[in-house]
């Protein structure tokens, strides 16, 4: 079933469908959360109120077939309200991975993600962990979609600088 289709139940009260929402998207919402805060508590925190949101704000969606784009903007802006004037990294063990990487893929996950800024992070997550399309992610991120673009691209090319050096080392 569609998000839109759980999102227009949702604005009729229907619990359940709110339950099975919850159950498909809880990690892409967390995941999300987590590569903008880098803390395991405050994404969980942002991920529980952005699903009270659109339990409260279901009604609002404008169908547009983007309404993952809705509930991403939705958690950015949440997640930007929380954000704290202390730097924090990035855990790997609080990312949701389709498969388990190992000890040592995990250091270097998190070594290369924490070496990236906030906007190159957040679009290579989206992109490469969840899978959006550059024109979802600059509408998400509110960025023009030549910005998003570059961003990724710099931050691929970081993210292979970063490599070769620890080949070489």
């Amino acid at each position: 079933m569609e998000v839109s289709n759980y999102l227009e139940r949702i604005a009729m009260n229907d619990i359940e469908a709110f339950n099975e929402l919850y159950n498909l998207i809880n990690n892409n919402i967390y995941s999300f959360a987590l590569s903008i805060l880098k803390n395991n508590e405050d994404a969980l925190d942002v991920t529980q109120e952005v699903f009270i949101t659109i339990y409260h704000n279901a009604f609002k969606y404008q169908n547009q077939n983007k309404p993952m784009a809705w509930i991403l903007t939705i958690t950015k802006n949440i997640a930007y309200n929380k954000i704290k004037s202390n730097k924090k990294t990035i855990n790997v063990d609080e990312i949701e991975f389709i498969s388990k990487p190992n000890h040592d893929d995990k250091i270097l996950i998190e070594y290369l993600l924490n070496n990236l800024n906030d906007d190159e992070r957040n679009i290579v997550i989206l992109h490469a962990m969840n899978g959006f399309k550059f024109h979802e992610i600059a509408k998400i991120l509110d960025l023009k979609i030549t910005t998003t673009l570059s961003k990724y691209h710099r931050a691929i090319k970081k993210l292979k600088e970063l490599t070769k050096e620890g080949k070489n080392e």
